[in-house]
């Protein structure tokens, strides 16, 4: 049936010539669902929820971030659009009683698939609904930095020319902002044809490539060159047309992060590396974590039994953290025996730093002592309090420790008067190495930064992987970390002023805001440092 002339969206509760008996399921059915036009955090709280409660989702996975079906649960079924008819697909999940989430890209009412697979649907008796999503019409623009509608210009005309025969007399008007869809493999066609019908070839253009992703790229131009200034740029793109393109100078906001569209290789555990790769994609990075020590239980757990015994039995006046690491292995040991966060009652609890800190507040301990200054060993050490016999009623200290500890903190402790007991929580073994691609990326300059949190993140990674490439930005969280760096042969570019994971990367975008004003200030495009490389694909 033509789109035209098909049941109006709802009508999904009819049924069809090829189902007489009204066999349409009872209790499944169809969610269309847009998706955005990129990136992942558009995706609206609606999609999200239909996407947990999806028994079946249909999509395109070339074209689907792993971010939107993150939200789905562990076992639901995915079926690719590519194999096979999707209306087909969804008709035989909803009749088998399941809930379909059809995924597309945008939204789905606008230069996608709504009618035609939403009227499919209808005829078919399918029952559906319908949940709009970001339309590449309003994202990209919004995110290249270009309002479509200002004071003096109030109209906004989309055209889709995927399927050509477009009467260019109808957007000759200088006064509508044009959006124009699809064009990618037109664009000399399109400016030549909107020039003939009357629009001046003077006329601002704009052609954003990838949007709403960090791999976005926007050309502004003339109807006149616009064909030639995006020439090889990469599809899907759309074409902004009107005075509002002059906006852009002063809008960009996304294109001009500090670090955006940096490949930046984080070398720690996933759960260490969270928070940090969130601080990184603020800055417009893409972060990829890649662990390069492993986390193992003690061969011996009875070092640690004795230890959360003597804890809940008054041994100790304080107890250390040096790792979130150690914080993770003390909480799994009190809750094997049951127990929680009140067998800290008593007790006086210090953490060598903020994400250490954070750990036991998570758990629900709150740290007593913190150094306010460097944060490690030495800087703790440092900052602690003598024992005082009149004041502290135990000399006792627990250190839950990794293997393979430093001895700087008990030595300190030792002669301020304290009692130690450094027991072995985890062991840290090298991690296996990286898949392949990864290990190439890191060799062959595909990373444009990695971030090193310690010595041993600079010995592991160059053991697991290789050294980075020598255009990759190095950047190191405090002097220990880069001698260790230099002796290995690496260029450091990058020092935190304080030895934090936070200021490592607010460093970095620091350096990445210096890069870019250092190529614009010499005339050249804002290139990667992995586009310095010999070869490398250059933006223009």
């Amino acid at each position: 049936m033509p789109a035209g002339t098909a049941p109006p969206v709802g009508a999904g509760s009819a049924t069809s010539s090829e189902d007489p008996a009204g066999t349409a399921a009872e209790h499944g059915r169809v969610a269309i669902v847009g998706m955005g036009p990129g990136d992942p955090g558009l995706l609206t709280l609606r999609a999200a929820a239909e996407l947990e409660r999806a028994d079946t989702v249909i999509v395109s996975r070339a074209h689907c971030p792993p971010e939107i079906l993150a939200h789905c649960r562990p076992d639901v079924e995915i079926i690719d659009s590519a194999d096979g008819d999707p209306v087909q697909h969804a008709r035989r999940a909803a009749r088998e009683g399941r809930r379909v989430v059809r995924l597309l890209w945008g939204d789905p009412g606008l230069a996608c698939g709504l009618a035609d697979e939403g009227g499919a649907l209808a005829q078919a008796g399918v029952p559906f609904e319908v949940v709009p999503g970001v339309s590449a019409v309003t994202g990209v623009p919004g995110y290249a930095g270009i309002p479509l509608t200002d004071a003096d210009n109030r109209e906004v005309r989309v055209v889709d020319v995927a399927r050509g025969g477009v009467d260019w007399e109808r957007f000759a008007a200088p006064g509508a902002t044009l959006v124009i869809l699809n064009a990618e493999n037109a664009v000399g066609e399109v400016c030549k044809s909107l020039v003939a019908a009357g629009r001046p070839d003077s006329t601002p253009a704009a052609m954003t490539s990838h949007g709403t992703t960090t791999e976005q790229e926007t050309v502004v131009s003339t109807l006149q060159k616009l064909a030639s200034d995006t020439k090889g740029m990469e599809s899907p793109a759309l074409i902004i047309v009107g005075d509002v393109v002059g906006w852009r100078d002063r809008l960009s906001w996304f294109e001009t992060k500090p670090l955006f569209g940096w490949r930046v290789l984080v070398p720690r555990t996933k759960e260490q590396a969270a928070s940090l790769s969130d601080q990184l994609r603020a800055y417009g990075a893409v972060p990829d974590e890649v662990p390069t020590i492993s986390v193992e239980p003690p061969r011996t757990p009875q070092q640690m039994d004795r230890a959360v015994k003597g804890l809940v039995t008054g041994r100790y006046e304080w107890v250390v953290f040096t790792s979130t690491n150690a914080v993770r292995a003390v909480r799994e040991k009190l809750v094997d025996y049951g127990l929680d966060a009140r067998a800290f009652a008593g007790l006086k609890v210090a953490a060598v730093g903020e994400q250490t800190a954070a750990a036991l507040v998570e758990f629900g301990v709150q740290p007593d002592l913190t150094p306010s200054g460097e944060q490690s060993g030495e800087g703790l050490a440092r900052e602690w309090p003598p024992y005082d016999e009149d004041l502290d009623p135990i000399n006792r200290v627990l250190l839950p420790r990794a293997d393979i500890a430093t001895d700087v903190l008990i030595a300190r402790l030792t002669e301020l008067g304290w009692e130690c007991d450094d027991v072995t929580a985890y062991r840290t073994v090298r991690a296996a190495p990286p898949p392949a691609p990864i290990r190439e990326a890191i060799k062959g300059g595909g990373f444009d930064a990695v971030l090193f949190t310690s010595s041993s993140t600079v010995k592991n990674l160059i053991g697991i992987a290789g050294k980075p490439h020598k255009v990759t930005v190095i950047a190191v969280i405090g002097p220990q970390t880069a001698k260790t760096a230099e002796e290995y042969g690496l260029r450091v570019d990058v020092m935190a002023e304080k030895p934090s994971a936070a200021a490592l990367a607010e460093a970095l975008a620091e350096y990445g805001t210096r890069w870019r004003a250092s190529r614009a200030e010499a005339g050249e495009p804002p290139r990667k440092p992995s586009q310095m490389r010999r070869g490398a694909r250059r933006r223009r």
